[in-house]
């Protein structure tokens, strides 16, 4: 769980610093809760990855070419193909890792994920990524749930992040099960010196791309036809939908095909942009949505 701790704070400074003006090495060490050390050792892993950082006459550091627009990141096909021809052409070539990390920063899936860089999101991460670290029970205050309409505190056990910190994975001691709680309905999180009690039962459960575990619901293959708007609005949403959208070439039409664990989130996406949404299928989700709406 360090490594997850030390890739947000990265990935924070990487969107600090594109930003104007250029920052001190106090205000980052600030910025990130850590020592002036830490944020040297992290200025060289940046390097590393391939970004041009600069430092003025001041003494302040920013990454030279600032923020890349939406416009300017490689959409989800260019980056299939681009991985796909590194892979396969330039396997052996030693600049082959630092070049995929590269087309990584620079694709749809970052410019989407940037949401883990908020202040307020950062420091929920933060929290709970400690207590993973020192196995500690935490409560998460004020949990919007989707699912149950409801708004309450939840006494959980935190386990792991799902790879792009949208949702955390948690024993929930009122129900005894495994679940994940997104990020972004978590008003806050309180820390509680209670150590964790019931690790023999933690589960890290395979998600579907709603946040959705195989037990909260009912599986369904889905393939839908989304206009432009419904396509960014959906990846917006649910950014973990990006890899499983096509564009259907030259007419300005995506194609969403993907398993899902539960169909409330989608069917009640399609309800609000029924003039912007088809569904294709499956015949069983098909059935499911006539009968429900």
């Amino acid at each position: 769980m360090l490594n997850q701790h030390k890739i947000l704070r990265v990935l924070q400074l990487i969107s600090l610093l594109q930003k104007e003006p250029a920052k001190s090495i106090r205000f980052m060490s600030g910025f990130i809760e850590s020592t002036e050390r830490t944020v040297y050792r992290y200025l060289d892993l940046i390097k590393e990855l391939g970004f041009e950082l600069e430092r003025d006459q001041n003494k302040r550091y920013h990454i030279k070419g600032g923020l890349h627009d939406e416009a300017e990141s490689f959409t989800n096909e260019e980056v299939a193909l681009l991985k796909e021809l590194l892979l396969s052409s330039a396997k052996q070539s030693k600049l082959k890792d630092a070049v995929l990390k590269k087309i990584y920063f620079k694709s749809e899936i970052a410019v989407h994920g940037k949401h883990i860089l908020n202040a307020h999101l950062g420091k929920i991460v933060q929290k709970l990524s400690l207590a993973i670290q020192q196995e500690n029970k935490v409560i998460l205050k004020s949990y919007h749930s989707a699912n149950s309409q409801k708004i309450d505190d939840r006494l959980v056990e935190p386990i792991a992040f799902t790879d792009n910190y949208t949702s955390i994975c948690a024993f929930e001691e009122a129900t005894q099960k495994n679940k994940y709680f997104n990020v972004e309905r978590i008003t806050d999180v309180e820390t509680l010196e209670t150590k964790q009690e019931f690790k023999s039962l933690h589960k890290l459960d395979p998600i579907d791309v709603f946040g959705f575990s195989e037990w909260n619901g009912e599986k369904f293959d889905i393939q839908l036809r989304l206009s432009l708007r419904a396509y960014v609005i959906l990846k917006e949403e649910y950014p973990l939908v990006i890899p499983f959208i096509k564009l259907e070439p030259n007419k300005g039409i995506y194609l969403l095909s993907c398993s899902i664990n539960n169909p409330k989130p989608i069917s009640r996406f399609i309800l609000g942009l029924s003039n912007e949404v088809d569904i294709l299928g499956s015949k069983e989700f098909l059935n499911y949505f006539s009968k429900t709406h």
